[in-house]
């Protein structure tokens, strides 16, 4: 630890508590930031699920070069 000599100057028990919430500090200002300033975040905790742009049910068959035919093809259903 290069920084272990900071112990000779700051007391653990105060330096730990210190430094941890700090930590806890910061990390509730910027959920509370995320949660305050998006529109997405309410939704999301509703459960709404977001617009769904115009999707296809079927996978596009595979264009090989020079025309050949794709011998083989797996149709997979898209769950909506």
């Amino acid at each position: 630890m290069n920084q272990g000599r900071i112990w000779c100057v700051v007391n653990p028990t105060v330096g730990l508590p210190l430094f941890l919430g700090g930590v806890a500090a910061i990390s509730l200002i910027v959920h509370t930031s995320v949660m305050t300033n998006t529109t997405w975040v309410g939704k999301f905790f509703e459960g709404n699920a977001p617009a769904a742009a115009a999707m296809n049910t079927t996978a596009p068959v595979a264009v090989l070069p020079g025309g050949a035919k794709v011998s083989q093809v797996a149709t997979v259903p898209l769950d909506k």
